[in-house]
């Protein structure tokens, strides 16, 4: 069973930087597409970033593009999550995401294709 953990939400300022990580645990990620997710306070869960396994394309929302980065190093087990010239409307609860089949091109279009979730990482973006 897939076990997802995330970690390095915190608060910065607009325009700082975060980088998110999204650990696995009971077997391997490697076969995984991997998702990050946000939800903000009063609004529905949305696709931000994914990854895929086999050829690790990515994907992203228009609101992220150019300013996050999605990678996976699959010796650690883990994905990460480089979040950069942040903003107010960044916050919110960052969740990590794996779906159950193996080897899928990831997608963000679907949130209940993902079947293994993290707990969240909270993000603020204040001054």
């Amino acid at each position: 069973q897939l076990q997802l953990v995330e970690s390095g939400g915190g608060l910065v300022q607009p325009g700082g930087s975060l980088r998110l990580s999204c650990a696995a645990s009971g077997t391997t990620l490697e076969y995984y597409a991997v998702g990050w997710f946000r939800q903000a306070p009063g609004k529905e869960r949305e696709g931000i970033s994914c990854i895929s396994s086999a050829d690790q394309s990515s994907r992203s929302a228009d609101s992220v593009k150019g300013r996050f980065i999605i990678s996976r190093d699959n010796d650690k087990k883990t994905v990460y999550l480089d979040m950069n010239s942040l903003k107010p409307e960044d916050t919110g609860v960052y969740y990590c995401a794996a779906p159950k089949e193996l080897f899928r091109l990831c997608r963000l279009d679907h949130v209940p294709w993902y079947y293994y979730w993290g707990q969240g990482t909270q993000v603020t973006v204040s001054s």
